[in-house]
């Protein structure tokens, strides 16, 4: 069925106006749906700490039963997963951190990808939820960060750190996880 255009009867050229005036209303956005550019990112608590990582960079949330311990191991390490055919290192985010105490027992591993190649499973006490910070927020404090946590104090003066994790995974950089 093709569809006809609604021919309206008007009777006067004022109301011809006024019609047009409410479509053109209608067409703009409003002054306060202007989009600012963000960075969408996955928050998860660690401790008392709320930590995020970029969500381009999160490829899944695991179970971390899924875990195979490895003997031997650094401390560090919890073990090896499967993952899409690919064996994968588990690691603990609170001993990577500098030893920070989870407040429950981890449940989730977190599949990222660093950006050097390999995915790399990370532990985490809950599912992650998205949030968005403003990227000039987020801009400045890269500029400030000299480690791979990066400080941010987002809208409702929440303190989130923003982790670096091509940094924090690189192995050259091994003192320079804090704060400085």
């Amino acid at each position: 069925m093709k569809r006809q255009p609604l021919d309206l009867d008007l009777d006067s050229t004022a109301e011809r106006e006024l019609l047009e005036r409410r479509a053109q209303r209608v067409r703009e956005r409003p002054q306060d749906a202007v989009e600012e550019s963000v960075l969408w990112v996955a928050e998860f608590p660690v401790g008392e700490e709320t930590y995020a990582i970029p969500l381009e960079m999160l490829r899944a949330a695991v179970p971390l039963k899924m875990v195979t311990p490895v003997p031997l191991s650094p401390p560090h390490v919890i073990g090896i997963l499967r993952f899409q055919g690919q064996i994968l290192s588990a690691l603990s985010l609170a001993s990577i951190l500098g030893g920070r105490g989870w407040r429950e027992d981890p449940a989730v591993l977190l599949v990222v990808d660093p950006g050097f190649g390999r995915l790399v499973a990370l532990d985490c006490e809950r599912i992650p939820k998205t949030a968005s910070y403003p990227h000039p927020l987020v801009a400045e404090a890269r500029a400030r960060a000299q480690s791979a946590v990066i400080e941010l104090t987002v809208p409702g003066m929440r303190q989130v750190n923003l982790l670096d994790l091509r940094r924090l995974m690189d192995r050259r950089n091994v003192g320079d996880v804090r704060h400085a």
